[in-house]
C-alpha cells in the first residue's frame, strides 16, 4: 500500500495560533483539509512558552510531528526601544524551549517564522536570504532582531548536529483579517484601515501620515497561510526562505491609503500630513528562491486584499484587536 493511499496521522502545532497569520492558517487548513492531518492552534491561555515546564506540558498534550513557530513577544518602535533586554530574553526563552521540544520530541518538521526587520540596517536592495548576518540591525530593535536571528542560526546548527529538519520563513508586511488595527501600535495597512473608518463614520479627512511616497511589498494573510504550510510540507532546507510579492507588486503608501478609501467607500477628502516622518524609502525583499520554486503562484492583489481586510473590519469592528 503507498503512503498515497494511506498517509501516516500527522498532528501540526501552531504557536501564536490566534494571531493575524495563526487565524490566516486556521483559515486555510479549514478550507483545505489534508487526511490523517490534525491542527492545533495555540494561544497564549493554553501556557507560558517562556517557561520551560510549561511548555514541555504542551508538547506532551497534543505530541505534535509538526510545529510552525509564530509566538513570539512582539512590539512596536518605542517597546523595542525601552525594553531591549525583555524582547531579547524573552524570545530567546520561547525559540529554545520550541526547538528543543521538537528536537527531544523527534518533530519531523518545525517552520518558525522570521521578520524583515531583523535585516542588517546598513544594507543594499533587495535584500535576499543570504544578507541576513552581514551586518547589525538597527539600534532601536537590537534586542529582536538578534533573538530572531538566532533561530536561523539555530535551525542549521540543529540540522547539522541532529539532522532535524527546522527551517524558518521570512515575510515582508502582513496585512489581513484579525488584525491589530490600533492606530497608534498597528502596522500600515490596519491603522489606515482603522483611520478610514472613523473618519467615514465622522465625516472628517482621511489623513494619511507622511508624504504618502515610500514603498512597501505586502503581503495578503490567507497567501502567506498558504505558502506557510507549502513550506511546512514542501519545503525541506535549513535556509529560510522569503515569502513575499514580486518586488514588481512595491506600492507607495499613497496607492495602499486609496484602495482602503475605495474599499471603505470613502468619499471625503484625503489629506497627506508631511509634518509626519516618513521612515525608510523602501525595504525591497527579493523572492528569487520563492519564484524558483513557485513560478506560477498569484499573489492577492492590493486591492482585493485591502477589500478583505475592511469588510472583515467593518463585520467584527466591536471586538477585534484596535
Amino acid at each position: 500500500m503507498t503512503t498515497e493511499e494511506s498517509p501516516e496521522k500527522s498532528l501540526v502545532m501552531v504557536t501564536g495560533g490566534s494571531g493575524l497569520v495563526g487565524s490566516a492558517i486556521n483559515d486555510f487548513v479549514t478550507a483545505n483539509p489534508k487526511e490523517n492531518q490534525e491542527w492545533v492552534f495555540l494561544s497564549s491561555k493554553d501556557g507560558d512558552l517562556r517557561d520551560r515546564k510549561s511548555t514541555e506540558a504542551i508538547f506532551d498534550k497534543f505530541k505534535p510531528t509538526h510545529v510552525i513557530h509564530l509566538a513570539a513577544k512582539v512590539g512596536g518602535l518605542f517597546a523595542n526601544m525601552a525594553q531591549k533586554v525583555e524582547f531579547y530574553r524573552e524570545n530567546t526563552l520561547i525559540n529554545d524551549n520550541i526547538m528543543e521540544l521538537c528536537r527531544i520530541t523527534k518533530v519531523k518538521k518545525l517552520v518558525s517564522m522570521l521578520s524583515t526587520c531583523i535585516f542588517p540596517d546598513k544594507t543594499t536592495y533587495p535584500i535576499d536570504e543570504t544578507m541576513l548576518h552581514d551586518g547589525p540591525p538597527h539600534p532601536s530593535n537590537e534586542g529582536y532582531a538578534y533573538a530572531k536571528r538566532l533561530i536561523d542560526t539555530m535551525n542549521r546548527a540543529y540540522a547539522e548536529e541532529y539532522g532535524c529538519n527546522f527551517t524558518s520563513i521570512i515575510p515582508t508586511n502582513i496585512y489581513g483579517p484579525h488584525d491589530n488595527f490600533s492606530i497608534q501600535n498597528g502596522h500600515v495597512i490596519p491603522g489606515l484601515i482603522h483611520k478610514c473608518f472613523i473618519a467615514k463614520r465622522d465625516n472628517t479627512p482621511f489623513t494619511i501620515w507622511g508624504s504618502g511616497k515610500p514603498l512597501r511589498q505586502f503581503i495578503y494573510s490567507g497567501d502567506l497561510a498558504e505558502l506557510t504550510v507549502w513550506v511546512m510540507r514542501d519545503y525541506h532546507s535549513p535556509d529560510p526562505i522569503t515569502l513575499s510579492v514580486d518586488e514588481s507588486a512595491e506600492v507607495p503608501i499613497k496607492d495602499v491609503a486609496l484602495a482602503v478609501a475605495k474599499a471603505m467607500k470613502f468619499e471625503g477628502e484625503i489629506v497627506f500630513d508631511t509634518e509626519k516622518a516618513d521612515g525608510q524609502f523602501k525595504k525591497t525583499a527579493c523572492n528569487k528562491k520563492l519564484r524558483g520554486l513557485r513560478p506560477d503562484y498569484k499573489f492577492t492583489s492590493m486591492e482585493e486584499g485591502c477589500q478583505k481586510a475592511v469588510d472583515w473590519f467593518v463585520e467584527n469592528y466591536e471586538t477585534c484587536r484596535k
